[in-house]
């Protein structure tokens, strides 16, 4: 593997095979699989990753937002995509890429049924969302009959498939709580599904849900995060691979001398003499000002060297007093060895947050 000479973000795509592999081992041959591939496919690259994804034999994609899903078929994606969270104002473009909006109130219920039917459309596949217990998005457990009603209106949509968003299937000490959710959620579908009058797709597991709790796999699980190599479990996570690394380069080294500061409001000041290397990289590119001040380590030839002063914008700065290194040396933000994971618990954060975080600017790399 060549060695960085700017700031990249390396994509292992046999990573994200494996990672395919081992969830889809934990399913029945039957249950399909779908790929969650919002925010730039967790901050690597939604059109490459959804692209390898389609070839290995994925059946459904999800995304967050309309636009999400429009990148995804001007790349040539063809299997049919889930948006989470569509907007009204989007819906024609929504049907003009044959994207699949999930309805989770009457108001964006009838919103889109009246535009489906002014664009003439048949049995436009939806899905219908159900809140069981996150209290974020869906109808509740009363609003089966209005929604039936409703659709029984109407030959504009049908319904692909009904499902819910698990809260806590990573902690089992919230397993009584998860089962109840999942409980509830059998008594919504058996209820839509006598009053409608077929059986659309069943899905309620996230990556956790699918890892914990294999009775409630139904017809489809969607996994986002375990595709990305991390199982919310230390567990999990050695049956993971992590497919993102994120690699810069030393710029420039210091030599600091005693009661000399370093960087913006002398957040640091040293109390001997230091040697200092700034790197290319800085909360613009998704290392936030919460990893500086000694909170947090990249790794140069093998060793720490933790962040000192404030994260700028463009550039970070770390302590190399006792690591033998020079200007033009690969620096390690993270990796497989030491992970988004890891870095992201050094700032009291989550690995969602830090990879989801990384800027569009940084240059995207593909292992394949």
């Amino acid at each position: 593997m060549l060695k960085a000479q700017e700031t990249v973000l390396e994509i292992d795509l046999k990573a994200l095979n494996h990672n395919y592999q081992h969830l889809k081992s934990k399913l029945q041959n039957n249950t399909k699989f779908l790929a969650v591939v919002k925010a730039y496919a967790y901050g690597s690259d939604s059109a490459e990753t959804a692209t390898y994804l389609q070839e290995q034999g994925v059946d459904y994609f999800a995304v967050a937002y309309i636009n999400e899903g429009i990148t995804l078929r001007e790349a040539g994606i063809t299997k049919p995509i889930l948006v989470l969270h569509p907007l009204a104002k989007n819906f024609k473009k929504l049907i003009a890429y044959t994207l699949e909006p999930s309805l989770y109130n009457t108001k964006i219920l009838n919103e889109f049924i009246t535009i489906a039917s002014v664009e003439k459309q048949t049995d436009y596949p939806i899905h219908i969302k159900f809140n069981t217990g996150l209290n974020r998005l869906g109808f509740s457990e009363n609003d089966v009959h209005l929604i039936t009603h409703k659709l029984k209106g109407t030959n504009a949509v049908k319904v692909t498939s009904i499902f819910s968003h698990l809260a806590a299937s990573e902690d089992l000490n919230e397993r009584i709580f998860t089962l109840n959710q999942i409980e509830t959620f059998k008594t919504i579908s058996n209820h839509f599904i006598k009053t409608i009058g077929y059986k659309p797709i069943l899905h309620i597991c996230n990556t956790s849900g699918i890892l914990n709790y294999p009775e409630a796999h139904f017809d489809m699980v969607r996994t986002g995060i375990g595709l990305y190599g991390f199982g919310n479990s230390e567990k999990e996570n050695t049956h993971l691979k992590p497919i993102a690394s994120l690699k810069t380069i030393i710029s420039q080294i210091h030599n600091i001398k005693k009661g000399e500061s370093v960087g913006y409001n002398r957040a640091f000041k040293s109390h001997s003499f230091q040697k200092t290397a700034t790197l290319p990289i800085g909360h613009a590119d998704g290392i936030g000002r919460q990893y500086g001040n000694g909170n947090s380590f990249v790794t140069i030839n093998g060793q720490k060297a933790y962040i000192i002063g404030n994260v700028c914008m463009d550039m970070i700065m770390v302590d190399i007093t006792n690591i033998n290194c020079k200007e033009g040396d690969e620096v390690i933000v993270f990796d497989r060895n030491q992970t988004a994971e890891h870095l992201a618990k050094s700032a009291k954060t989550i690995s969602y947050e830090l990879i989801t975080s990384i800027s569009q600017r940084v240059k995207r790399s593909f292992l394949k």
